[in-house]
């Protein structure tokens, strides 16, 4: 069902292409290889059950934190294109 000047499969389209996104900004922060002993912004001990537990892990908890909270708000694109979203 197509709304307005959209193309039939159009709305189905914008929700593959959001997951899509959601889906490679994940993996992005999924580690990989061997996980270091220190993180690598301040240099503090990562423990040794945080290691073992997040292969390829890199930042210890509080800077992992603060790196996702920088990180929280980067969807600026507005898939969902409605009258509403578009008058505000």
């Amino acid at each position: 069902m197509a709304v307005g000047w959209a193309k039939d499969g159009a709305v189905q389209e914008q929700i593959d292409a959001g997951v899509a996104d959601a889906v490679k900004r994940a993996r992005s922060c999924l580690g990989n290889g061997k996980s270091r002993t220190h993180c690598e912004v301040c240099e503090e001990p990562i423990p040794e059950a945080r290691r073992h537990a997040l292969p390829g892990v890199r930042l210890c908890v509080q800077c992992q934190t603060e790196r996702e909270k920088s990180h929280a708000g980067s969807s600026l694109y507005n898939r969902r294109g409605s009258k509403d979203s578009q008058l505000k």
